[in-house]
């Protein structure tokens, strides 16, 4: 079952409402792993949040995306999820302060996601060595950025990962439906309205903004995590489905009983095969830079 406990959630009416409803979901991650350092940076323009140890420039990165519904959430209010999957993987990260709707709307975050991978290039760290990984909103936007990475004719990433991603804005999984009851953080009027404030007049088929809708052909090897009684599995399932068909290395693993982003239950014992899972997918898939 989720770890997260049941709770009555008002009417929503204004982007206010929404932010409140995230940053409530967010204050559950519990704290950051003790020891992980955390340290204000940017990649060119695009500010964010190093985490790990020691970052070194020809060192392999896990480019991050936080969840939020586009609207909300920061690499402060996701220390704790980043700071597990640095913690499992031993890889440093660096957390990407994308722009919110509806200050900044679509596609804003997808710019700012690929000229954060610009900057990594520019530092010197080969795109072999960088895994493109988010959760829910951010696990879409990890896959948007990939493509329009392979789109701008860029060397594509080792790996992309996502956690219970939102990949399809315009909320047409069934599971939106059938696991409204089973899922006690995401429902459909927290996910439609985060879409529209996102999009505005954009369709929401769009691939950029729903890469469920995309051709995935050239892209790395992909494994995607999410629980079974959350609204978002079916995401999950098509982003699978779209690797597949273009014959991409895929996994995508639903775990029985699991709610969204369940690998921040740390007494769970699904959380901790989650992740070590990712970690060893991160590992793998991200290539170090070979001496001279």
């Amino acid at each position: 079952m989720a770890f997260w406990p049941q709770t009555q959630a008002k009417p929503l009416s204004g982007i206010e409402d929404v932010r409140a409803r995230y940053a409530a979901s967010f204050a559950r991650f519990g704290p950051a792993p003790e020891a992980m350092d955390f340290s204000p940076g940017k990649l060119g323009a695009i500010p964010g949040e190093w985490v790990g140890a020691v970052r070194q420039e020809s060192g392999r990165t896990i480019l991050y995306f936080h969840g939020g519904g586009f609207v909300a959430g920061s690499p402060e209010s996701h220390r704790a999820l980043v700071g597990k999957l640095v913690d499992a993987s031993g890889i440093g990260a660096f957390s990407v302060q994308y722009r919110l709707a509806p200050e900044s709307f679509f596609p804003a975050a997808v710019r700012d996601g690929i000229d954060a991978y610009r900057g990594l290039l520019v530092r010197g760290v080969l795109a072999s060595a960088i895994i493109l990984a988010g959760d829910e909103a951010g696990g879409g936007l990890a896959f948007a950025v990939a493509l329009a990475v392979r789109n701008a004719g860029l060397e594509m990433p080792g790996g992309i990962v996502g956690l219970s991603p939102w990949a399809d804005l315009s909320l047409s999984g069934y599971s939106i439906l059938s696991n409204r009851k089973s899922d006690t953080v995401l429902d459909w009027d927290l996910l439609f309205l985060s879409a529209r404030h996102y999009l505005r007049k954009s369709n929401p088929c769009d691939a950029y903004a729903s890469p469920a809708y995309a051709a995935f052909t050239g892209f790395p090897p992909v494994m995607v995590h999410a629980g079974a009684n959350e609204i978002l599995r079916d995401d999950a399932s098509k982003l699978g489905d779209r690797a597949a068909a273009s014959n991409v290395a895929v996994s995508v693993e639903i775990y029985d009983g699991m709610g969204h982003l369940f690998q921040m239950d740390g007494a769970s014992n699904e959380a901790k095969v989650s992740l070590g899972r990712l970690a060893q997918f991160i590992r793998a898939k991200s290539a170090m830079m070979v001496e001279a």
